[in-house]
């Protein structure tokens, strides 16, 4: 599945053959995203990153949710997706990484305003979050562009190798969305 964002920007679900790009921008990137994503240490060799693949593979298989490349003029540039999705509830927690070299091209927040189009309306959900650490002002900016609103402030909320880091918790309605979007 591919959903085209734009000429040079569009979603696509990963295959087994990725596993070897995705590494090489995990490592190329590795300092650049430590600061923010706890998993890095885990992930070092591309064995790690088709684990990964083969991971979210599971996930869409299972309906619990879809992981995507984000591929820039044609290179993989990043992965957004859903962590999991509470079917019951009609809400998912969005997450996602950019490579360093990617970044101030509005390239995130195309891929998330896209997949956060696809969950309202394809996968017809009711709202859709993101958290990201208090002091991650990058990601912070991408959330706030899209019209998340601030739920609150989840103390002591993540692990990052030697720190425990507060994160900002941030949703939207399916309903708030179309008014700020028009869709």
């Amino acid at each position: 599945m591919e959903i085209k964002i734009d000429e040079s920007l569009k979603l696509r679900f990963f295959t087994n053959e990725d596993a070897k790009e995705l590494f090489e921008l995990t490592d190329r990137n590795r300092e650049h995203l430590k600061e923010w994503l706890p998993w890095l240490d885990r992930n070092t060799k591309e064995e790690d990153s088709l684990g990964f693949i083969k991971m979210v593979t599971s996930q869409r298989e299972k309906n619990n949710g879809l992981q995507f490349a984000i591929c820039y003029e044609g290179q993989i540039a990043g992965v957004v997706g859903h962590h999991k999705i509470d079917w019951g509830n009609k809400n998912t927690p969005l997450g996602y990484w950019l490579g360093n070299d990617f970044g101030g091209k509005g390239i995130m927040t195309r891929a998330c305003q896209a997949l956060i189009d696809y969950s309202f309306n394809d996968l017809n959900l009711h709202l859709v979050s993101i958290c990201a650490a208090v002091e991650n002002k990058k990601s912070r900016a991408v959330i706030e562009r899209l019209g998340l609103k601030l739920d609150g402030i989840l103390r002591e909320r993540e692990w990052l190798y030697d720190h425990f880091v507060d994160h900002a918790e941030y949703s939207i309605t399916k309903d708030e969305w179309k008014k700020l979007h028009h869709n």
